[in-house]
């Protein structure tokens, strides 16, 4: 197998992996994967040492989706608008993917290609939040880290609703919660932010 081979497979293996999480959560098998892929489960584990290592990979893809999605906004003239907008691509990634929250509980933060995604969010995220505060448009006791962890809560809060025809229910509770980092009548925060250590594990 040539290189150019090689790179492509891992290329409809991530892809393939992606599409399969995001519909079906962790639980989906290599055997599925595999197929969709349209190559051999022997080739999954040629370039994956184990499942969890790709679930690995293709999270940390989706958290350097909204790491891109952060950079391209700290270039904003509105710096409110701007946070806004990169937590509701946040949530968005979210409730497309059945497998963001699973994975982000289940994996080790440890996983160098996890550790290192979390790294770039949570700097790109206290970017934009710098901003908007300098901006006046968030409390000043607002940090990159409270607002990533935020995300997950917009998108959590409408799991138990059996029906959302539209799929937009969660923009209600970001919403709420963006409402809630404005400075008008902010109250004082009863424990601090976590630190990156333990955000990023």
């Amino acid at each position: 197998m040539t290189r150019a081979d090689a790179v492509r497979n891992r290329r409809l293996l991530m892809d393939a992996a992606a599409a399969e999480f995001a519909a079906n959560g962790m639980d989906v098998s290599i055997t599925r994967i595999a197929t969709r892929a349209g190559v051999g489960k022997g080739t999954v584990f040629r370039h994956f040492d184990t499942k969890e290592q790709l679930l690995a990979e293709v999270f940390s893809d989706r958290l350097e989706e909204l790491v891109a999605v952060g950079r391209r906004l700290a270039e904003a003239e509105d710096a409110g608008a701007a946070l806004f907008e990169f937590m509701t691509a946040g949530v968005e990634i979210h409730v497309r993917d059945r497998s963001f929250c699973q994975a982000a509980a289940a994996l080790s933060p440890r996983e160098p290609s996890v550790h290192a995604s979390r790294e770039r969010l949570a700097e790109v995220a206290d970017l934009l939040v710098g901003r908007a505060r300098e901006a006046g448009a968030v409390r000043g006791d607002v940090t990159g880290i409270d607002i990533v962890l935020l995300l997950s809560a917009a998108a959590q809060a409408v799991l138990i609703i059996d029906e959302d025809p539209q799929g937009t229910l969660w923009r209600r509770y970001l919403g709420v919660i963006i409402d809630g980092l404005r400075p008008e009548a902010a109250h004082p925060l009863p424990v601090p932010a976590p630190t990156l250590a333990r955000f990023t594990g």
